[in-house]
């Protein structure tokens, strides 16, 4: 979700703020700034990665410059092991954001989107084995939208068996645990963002987490150039055997592998560190929020329901509607904004749509769902911050559906 930084027009703006607990937060980060000798990456990111990996209960976590640098490095990390090539199909939600696709493009793979299941408001494993019927997919990168998922244990066991590699987004879900497991574990890898919009915020910043050894440390070469220097020793020896690389002279400037600089500062750790610690009260908060509002929705004719009884805990990213028509949608979408509160369509939409996607990819897809979901959804800002009344102004349009 991008940032709208002109929100004053808005009584209930998409966010209202950078950070939870906004002031707190910018007075501890102007101390650290003012006392810090070293900003570029290091002890702080370091710790960051840790945290965020015994967060999530995985062995390993990569932190990056954002979000979509990260999904950028997952797929270069699954070319240079070789675990997917050139012209390989790797297949994704449909609805999802831009910064997921154009890697498998940029990276010369070819992308299969995915259709949603309007019952989950996400892609279920119904949809996946019907695209597998068509298509000889390699990998599959699910976006965990808006905090919502699909039934993610078929999903996995489906993938397993066909031998698919799966790995999430899960940029809009930190947090949310469905079947007991918290989003962003059910693969191989998956990605969060800490964008100023998201659940935490390091104004810029993303993570990367897996249970693979190898993956970690791929990871860390293509963040950093393709250099050793972030490896474990292990790593590094095996690297400059195989490379006849003998000394630390040499070694300081060889890079081993396609790779970017995606590096995070020490203010991204800084503030990981300082944001993480919040993450249950601000999942919890934007769990009650969306109940509250939910419970306006429920049995209304003009709105499509959203199933979630397989989310324990919904770490509500912001709050979807979906109507019955986009002529409800485009009813409704003008009572919210008559009332001044920002709303904005379901994520990227609809992908074939958007003009780089129609510029490189010349297949056409059967995405009956996802179009209707696209034209007749939105949403609005849910977050922890959210005033009473706010609330009310919110509330007033909800009671207005029929």
């Amino acid at each position: 979700m991008e940032y709208n930084n002109n929100n004053k027009k808005f009584i209930v703006p998409l966010i209202s703020s950078t950070f939870f607990e906004e002031n707190k937060t910018k007075y501890k980060l102007a101390e650290f700034i003012k006392k810090s000798q070293k900003l570029s990456m290091g002890r702080y990111c370091f710790l960051f990665e840790k945290k965020f990996a015994n967060l999530h209960k995985v062995k390993y976590a990569t932190l990056f410059n954002s979000g979509g640098s990260a999904n950028l490095a997952m797929i270069q990390v699954l070319k240079n092991l070789g675990k997917i090539k050139d012209g390989d199909k790797i297949a994704f939600s449909a609805i999802t954001w831009s910064t997921n696709v154009m890697p498998i493009i940029q990276l010369g793979c070819k992308p299969i989107p995915l259709d949603l299941n309007p019952k989950y408001l996400n892609v279920s494993s119904e949809e996946i084995k019907k695209k597998l019927k068509l298509h000889n997919i390699k990998a599959i990168f699910l976006t965990n939208i808006l905090g919502h998922c699909g039934d993610m244990i078929k999903i996995k066991e489906l993938c397993k068996k066909r031998n698919i590699i799966l790995f999430e987004d899960n940029c809009e879900g930190l947090g949310t645990i469905a079947y007991k497991k918290r989003l962003g574990t059910f693969g191989l890898m998956s990605s969060s963002s800490f964008y100023v919009a998201h659940h935490i915020s390091t104004i810029e910043g993303g993570m990367v987490i897996t249970n693979d050894f190898q993956i970690d440390q791929e990871l860390k070469l293509v963040r950093a150039n393709g250099w050793d220097r972030n490896l474990k020793e292990k790593t590094k020896k095996k690297l400059r055997k195989k490379n006849k690389i003998f000394n630390n002279f040499e070694a300081s400037y060889t890079f081993y592998d396609l790779a970017y600089n995606l590096r995070p500062t020490e203010i991204t750790g800084f503030l990981g560190n300082l944001q993480l610690n919040k993450i249950d009260r601000i999942a919890k908060k934007r769990e009650n929020n969306y109940k509250y509002f939910n419970n306006y929705l429920i049995g209304k004719n003009d709105v499509n329901q959203i199933y979630t009884k397989h989310i324990n805990l919904l770490s509500s990213f912001a709050m979807p509607i979906f109507f019955k028509s986009n002529k409800l949608r485009e009813f409704y979408r003008k009572i919210f904004e008559k009332n001044k509160i920002e709303i904005r369509p379901l994520i990227a939409g609809h992908i074939e749509k958007q003009p780089f996607f129609k510029k490189y990819v010349k297949n056409k897809f059967t995405l009956n769902n996802t179009k209707k979901i696209d034209k007749c959804s939105f949403y609005f800002g849910n977050y922890p911050q959210l005033t009473n009344i706010q609330k009310t102004n919110i509330i007033k349009c909800l009671k207005q559906i029929l």
